[in-house]
Order: structure tokens, then C-alpha cells, then sequence
């Protein structure tokens, strides 16, 4: 199962195979598992914290245990699983976060479940990049592709939005402990069948890794997603908040520094010179961002201007749910009939104009739209995923797609992380200003945030169509090496 088992040409008409589809299953379906991970807790947050003792400012901590390993180790395993083998790193990854499923499903104490969760993030930053650069040397460039990362954003998105919903129904009918086992019998079938479906995968030469690159950008890493969720509930002005941002950006440009001058980088300078690499990841971060944000916005109209219960508001995400996974069924047909380009402007606009419709909500009525904007804005968000997707890791060889991949879940884990705290904060100010807690000021302030999310968006789509527009600055395609020797002609648009 190597990227030349269909060539380009052929892949437009030749149907995945049973082998490919059971690798579709895997490797996919263990990233729904993290995603679903991600945000099984948040809606049981507050019948775990009083089960175990937790203090109510301390639950935030449940879920950044989490972010904070799963987007600053991300790099550092992703070139790791280049180096050493992907299908290795992934077996291990996904042993490790059975056990720490199990163990945070058994926890006794606060500190104990936090450990676990951290460890589940740790496992969760060894598992997506091995996971995506096996989908994507598994398959040819081009519609197979396509195809297999389009059912991957699917369930990616997926995962997120049902588990807030899958969360609220087993704590409801079982306890918040089961959200965490759901995922131990996935884990045990994935780590048996990775190494039956799927060949080992690695770079031809194996250099010395950079230790120094890998500590600098992992705690540069660390230090802006701590001082971001810190912001949250510390507000972002506070010594903390400041002072971990600050850190975090002197370790990335140190980082950035330790990679221009050593012989075998931790990531190699001339892949993030790349437009495709920087700029589609940059659209994928905002994209990503502004939908979490979007969905704890609503969350909070729901519940505190509509009087919602956490499980009615779980539940009417579902037309979002459901959008999401048509756009990453339809992405792969969409993006052959208009391009890839313009897949990617079309999904980012679409998000942008369905958010700023949902301003129009008000304290009695607006339930019809916010059903038909979230439904519109996922089928747009995740054509934008796709259409990022491709975009930032296509035109690459082979030994670099770790790495490539890497890239592209850390910006979208700092998307993750990133958007709800800023959306926060804008909704916060837009209370106050209006005068307080009540429904009219809440509502004012959810409808500040969603405004300053239409923009991102827009902004987004703007930057897609001035800097990755197909063939700028050069028009025809040219060879690269696929990392076995042969010439692979690389589209302008990759590039």
C-alpha cells in the first residue's frame, strides 16, 4: 500500500479496493476516536468535577491536560514517525492511549484523572501525524487522495461535534467514566490491526534527530497554548497569560533560529517556505478556530439567553454534525469539479457568511436559522479542512509527509485552542458593555463574537485567494523527487 500503487492518472476512475478501504477505516476511524476524546468531557465537566472534588475553577484543566500535549508534541513526533517508522509510532501511540483511557475511566482523585488525560494527549500528538502521513503515502496523489482525506476531515469534525453530544447521553443514562472506556475496545482492535493492513513506512536514511529543534519548539509550543487557555480564565492581561506567551515566542524563535544552522533540522526551513505549507495552514488554523469558537458562542446563547440544557443544546448541533459529514463526503467530487483553490475559497467563504448570518439571532425567535447557518457553515468548514488538507501536504515527497502533516494538526490544535478563549474574551467585553448577565447582554455579546469570526473567515478567504492562487508566480508544473528516486510532476498550485 505505497503512494505508487495507483498512479495519478488512474486514480480518477479506479475505486478503492477492500484493502484500502479497511486502511480508510483504521486510520480514519482513530482519528475520530481523538477528536471524539477532545470534546467527550467538556459537556460532563460538571458531574465529573463534583464525583471526583473538583474545584470549579480547576475543570478547565480536564480539557487543556489534554490540548496541551496533543499540540506541542505534535512536530516532534510527527518528524519522529518519519525517521523511525509511522506504523510503529502508531501502534505505540494508540497502546498508550488505550491505557490512559482506562486509567482516566478509573480514576480515583483530580490528579490522577489530569495525569491520564495528559497522557491521552501525548498519545494523541504520537497518533496524528503517523496516522494522516500513512493516509497519505497510502494513497496516489490526486482523486484517491482527495477522497481518503475528505472522509478523514468527515469524521475529524464529526468526532468533535458528537462527542459533546455523545457526552451529555452517557453521563446522563450511564457516567461521565464511560466516555472514557468507549475508546479502549477501539484502541485494542486499531493496535492489532495496524500491523495486518498496513506496511511500515519510513524515510530511507535515518538521521540524528534535533534534539535541541524538538525542545525548543515543544516548549515554545507548550508555553503559547498554556498562556492561551490560561486567558480564558485569567483574563489576558494577567502575569501569567503574558508571560507565557511571551516565553513561548522567544522559544519559537529560537527554534527557528537552531533550524537555519543545524546539518539534519527538526523541520527543514525550505518545507515552511512553501506557500502552500504556510498560507494553507494559516486558513486551516482560522478555520478551525472560529467553528470551536462559533460552537461555545452558541452554547452559551443556548443555554444562558435560550434557557437550553446542555443536552438539548449537544442535540442541536446535530444539523451541524450532519452538514459536516456531507461536506467531507461531497469535498473529493467538489474539489475535481472546481479545483482545489477554489474548493478551499468556496468552504472559507461559506463559513463566513453563514457566521454572520447567525448575528441575526435575537432572545425569543431565530432556532430556524441557527439551524440552517450552522448546517451551511459545517458543510463550508469542512470543505475548507479538505480543501487546506490537500493543499498543504500535496507536492511533497514521500519521507517528508510527517512532517508535512505535523504542520498541519499543529495549526489546526492551535486553531482548536486558540478560538475559544478569543471568541471568549470578545464575548466578555460585549456583556459588560452592555450592561451585565442578562439574556440581552449575553446575547450582545455572542453577537460581537460571531461578527469577529465572520471576519477571520473572511479574512482567511482573502488570504487563499492572494497567496495561493493556482500558478502564481510560476505556471507550469515541474518534477521533484518522490523520495524513491522518481520525478513526480508538482501542479504550480503545490507548490
Amino acid at each position: 500500500m505505497t503512494s505508487e500503487s495507483v498512479t495519478p492518472a488512474d486514480a480518477g476512475r479506479v475505486p478503492f479496493t477492500t484493502r484500502q478501504w479497511l486502511v480508510i477505516a483504521l486510520l480514519c476511524g482513530a482519528q475520530f476516536m481523538l477528536a471524539l476524546d477532545f470534546s467527550i468531557l467538556s459537556v460532563a465537566l460538571p458531574v465529573l468535577g463534583e464525583d471526583l472534588g473538583f474545584e470549579l475553577s480547576d475543570l478547565q484543566w480536564v480539557v487543556t491536560a489534554f490540548a496541551l500535549p496533543s499540540g506541542g508534541l505534535l512536530l516532534f513526533f510527527g518528524r519522529a514517525a518519519d525517521l523511525y517508522g509511522r506504523r510503529n509510532w502508531f501502534v505505540a501511540g494508540m497502546v498508550l492511549f488505550t491505557v490512559a483511557s482506562l486509567a482516566g475511566g478509573l480514576a480515583p482523585t483530580p490528579g490522577f484523572l489530569l495525569a491520564a488525560r495528559a497522557a491521552q494527549g501525548v498519545a494523541a500528538a504520537m497518533l496524528t501525524p503517523a496516522a494522516m502521513s500513512l493516509l497519505t503515502t497510502s494513497f496516489a496523489e490526486g482523486s484517491q487522495r482527495d477522497r481518503a482525506l475528505g472522509i478523514n476531515g468527515a469524521l475529524l469534525s464529526l468526532g468533535f461535534l458528537s462527542g459533546v453530544v455523545l457526552g451529555g447521553v452517557l453521563t446522563d443514562l450511564t457516567s461521565w467514566r464511560v466516555t472514557l472506556f468507549i475508546s479502549v475496545p477501539v484502541g485494542i482492535v486499531a493496535a492489532v490491526a495496524a500491523p495486518i493492513l498496513i506496511k511500515e513506512s519510513r524515510a530511507d536514511e535515518t538521521p540524528r534527530l534535533d534534539l535541541l529543534g524538538a525542545v525548543t519548539v515543544t516548549g515554545g509550543l507548550l508555553s503559547v497554548i498554556f498562556g492561551i487557555t490560561s486567558a480564558e480564565r485569567n483574563g489576558w492581561s494577567t502575569t501569567t497569560t503574558l508571560v507565557s506567551i511571551a516565553a513561548g515566542l522567544v522559544l519559537l524563535i529560537a527554534f527557528f533560529t537552531v533550524e537555519s544552522r543545524v546539518a539534519d533540522p527538526l523541520v527543514d526551513l525550505r518545507v515552511l517556505r512553501r506557500r502552500t505549507v504556510s498560507w494553507g495552514n494559516t486558513t486551516g488554523l482560522i478555520t478551525f478556530a472560529m467553528m470551536t469558537g462559533m460552537v461555545f458562542l452558541l452554547t452559551l446563547y443556548m443555554q444562558q439567553v435560550r434557557g437550553m440544557s446542555p443536552l438539548d443544546a449537544g442535540f442541536t448541533f446535530a444539523s451541524l454534525g450532519i452538514a459536516a459529514v456531507l461536506g467531507g463526503a461531497f469535498a473529493a467530487g467538489i474539489i475535481g469539479a472546481i479545483g482545489v483553490h477554489r474548493a478551499l475559497v468556496y468552504g472559507l467563504l461559506l463559513q463566513a457568511v453563514s457566521t454572520a448570518a447567525l448575528y441575526f439571532l435575537d432572545v425569543t425567535s431565530g432556532m430556524p436559522l441557527l439551524l440552517i447557518a450552522t448546517a451551511t457553515g459545517g458543510f463550508g468548514h469542512l470543505l475548507a479542512v479538505v480543501g487546506y488538507m490537500i493543499t498543504a501536504t500535496s507536492g511533497l515527497p514521500d519521507h517528508e509527509q510527517g512532517l508535512a502533516t505535523g504542520l498541519a494538526y499543529t495549526g489546526q490544535q492551535l486553531g482548536v485552542t486558540v478560538g475559544t478563549p478569543v471568541l471568549a474574551t470578545v464575548a466578555a467585553a460585549g456583556i459588560d458593555s452592555a450592561g451585565g448577565g442578562g439574556a440581552s447582554a449575553v446575547l450582545a455579546g455572542v453577537q460581537d463574537g460571531l461578527l469577529v469570526a465572520a471576519g477571520a473567515l473572511l479574512l482567511a478567504g482573502l488570504v487563499a485567494i492572494g497567496f495561493l492562487r493556482p500558478g502564481r508566480n510560476d505556471g507550469a508544473e515541474r518534477a521533484e523527487p518522490a523520495g524513491d528516486g522518481r520525478q513526480v510532476p508538482v501542479p504550480a498550485e503545490a507548490r
